[in-house]
């Protein structure tokens, strides 16, 4: 379902392990438009947007629709790929998506419409609505669980969330696998990204309301606008034009594993089309919807740029209002300008964080700012030396470390939780990297020591001061074995039911690759132990007295996850 990190992404995204489900946090992908060449902001460079998603088109790394608008004029509207790779039917843009976390902003506006109608204020307490409600919630706030500030953990990061998500549930079922929760922190302390709190909200909206989550939205929010391809997505049900969700391997495209739509709920169960969502956002910020006061709440932020199910941030100079999702198989994104009423969206049904870039750089083009991509950048020659001075630990935010390194004639990067990647340098002090869009900047005393470096991405300068004292992250040398012992490990290891490893031999190699994820190739370090290069992780086997293993442990995240063979 929903991802339940709001981070940033450094190098090939992959989560091996449990907890693989709802996607969609606000997932900062990447952002290329250094400084801002602009050519007239009146005539977009259509031709332009079109070779940036074919770039992805191209990479197999997107597959979907997309979708630019100012004020009523549609600038760029297209399909890519297939909607259905069995049939080869191409998408479109009446192909319907599911949305994953898009669907929270709809879930917030139907709570302020309760609002409007006198049936709930969001400073209320929720246990005003839900007098059931353990003491641990007596202080939590609609207004907290709208704004992720409510300390409710998210129940999709549970340890036993992927055994479940192949049944369906009921409302109140949801609630009760997280009401009795500690909570993360005191209400309205931090900023936590919870999945728990908007299926909360649609349990409320049903008992307010007195109708189900779905027919609410169909006959306020759907009906109204014209919405005709909008609705809660279904598991069972025939519709018409629905995408199918893939995920990309080494072999190309997989049809990725079974969710019941009950799951993601009001946080993430809503399906669209891009042309159903311009006429959501012509409506919601066109006054049809909501009153100028609830839409002055349903945008404001307050903490983390977070407002009420939409992240509202400066960009390049401009305001925009956004939010991304991810569910099995379908990445989306939706973004508003409202200076320039500009629309960007791109929904696609490959997995991966491409419609985030796609979308951020296609707003840089409808304003006339310099998109390039990474396939247009060359490294500049520099003296490695200079790479000394950059060597060293960079703390972003206190969940975030980039640790330099040198290897050689080489600088390298890893980022908390992620592979190591190597940068290349743009001059002596800027530098790229290939793996995802996004550039370093290093700022050094008169020495050449770097005392700080800024991350610039998606549209974003993040400071990181140089940290001493940090252990650096372990290294994983590569060593010989001998191919003949891949044999033994190679099969299927099911970490929890419905999440697997399966392990693979293509002549001396070694892959592995998890449910709905990608074929990564696994690196010896000792007969028995492997590592990932692309992400911080490692698999070790544990075999019988013959070299077969019965089973792997994967080691991530600071966890060890026991997986049994499976035949």
């Amino acid at each position: 379902m929903i991802r339940t990190t709001r981070a940033f992404v450094f190098a090939t995204a992959i989560l091996i392990g449990g907890g693989a489900g709802l996607r969609g946090a606000p997932r900062r992908i990447t952002n290329d438009t250094q400084g801002a060449e602009a050519r007239s902001q009146g005539t977009p460079d259509i031709a332009r947007m079109d070779e940036i998603v074919q770039s992805y088109v191209s990479g197999k790394q997107f597959m979907g629709s997309v979708l630019v608008a100012r004020g009523n004029d549609i600038l760029f509207s297209k399909g890519y790929g297939f909607a259905n790779l069995e049939w080869n039917i191409p998408n479109s843009p009446s192909t319907k998506f599911r949305l994953g976390s898009l669907t929270k902003q709809f879930t917030a506006a139907s709570i302020l419409l309760l609002e409007e109608r006198g049936k709930l204020n969001v400073n209320d307490p929720v246990k005003h609505y839900m007098p059931d409600a353990p003491a641990a919630w007596d202080k939590i706030t609609i207004f907290n669980v709208l704004t992720h500030t409510s300390g409710i953990p998210s129940f999709t990061s549970f340890p036993d969330y992927v055994s479940l998500e192949p049944f369906s549930a009921t409302p109140t079922q949801l609630v009760a696998r997280f009401r009795d929760k500690p909570l993360d922190f005191q209400p309205g302390e931090k900023w936590s990204y919870s999945n728990s709190g908007y299926v909360l909200l649609g349990y409320l909206i049903e008992k307010v309301s007195g109708e189900s989550y779905e027919k609410f939205l169909q006959e306020n929010i759907f009906t109204p606008l014209g919405m005709k391809d909008s609705g809660y997505d279904s598991s069972s049900a025939i519709i018409a034009r629905r995408a199918s969700g893939y995920a990309p391997s080494q072999d190309g495209p997989v049809n990725v594993g079974f969710i019941h739509m009950s799951i993601p709920f009001s946080a993430g169960a809503l399906y669209s089309t891009t042309e159903d969502l311009l006429r959501w956002e012509q409506g919601l910020f066109g006054g049809k919807l909501l009153s100028p006061a609830s839409l002055q709440k349903m945008t404001a932020p307050f903490k983390q740029d977070y407002a009420f199910g939409l992240e509202v941030r400066m960009v390049n100079g401009h305001q925009v209002i956004e939010h991304n999702g991810g569910i099995e198989g379908f990445n989306t994104h939706l973004a508003y300008y409202p200076g320039e009423k500009l629309v960007v969206m791109v929904l696609g049904n490959l997995s991966g964080a491409a419609p985030d870039d796609i979308a951020v750089k296609l707003g840089a083009v409808a304003h006339g700012e310099k998109v390039v991509l990474i396939s247009e950048r060359k490294a500049a020659a520099v003296d490695p030396k200079l790479f000394d001075g950059y060597v060293g630990s960079y703390e972003v935010i206190p969940s975030l470390v980039l640790t330099v390194t040198r290897n050689g004639d080489h600088l390298m990067m890893q980022a908390t939780g992620a592979g190591k990647v190597e940068m290349f340098p743009d001059d002596d002090r800027d530098y790229f990297l290939k793996v995802v869009d996004a550039q370093i900047t290093f700022v050094t005393d008169g020495q050449g020591q770097a005392t700080e470096l800024i991350l610039h991405q998606n549209g974003l300068d993040l400071h990181g001061k140089r940290v001493e004292g940090l252990a650096l992250p372990k290294e994983h040398k590569e060593i010989s074995v001998d191919p003949k012992l891949f044999d033994g490990y190679v099969g299927s290891y099911e970490l929890v039911p419905s999440f697997a490893v399966t392990v693979t031999r293509e002549g001396d190699y070694l892959f592995a690759q998890a449910t709905g994820q990608s074929k990564f190739e696994i690196f010896p370090e000792s007969e028995k132990d492997y590592f990932y290069k692309v992400v911080d992780a490692q698999i070790t086997f544990v075999t019988d007295g013959r070299g077969r293993a019965t089973e792997l442990i994967l080691h991530q995240g600071g966890r060890d996850q026991h997986g049994k063979r499976v035949e």
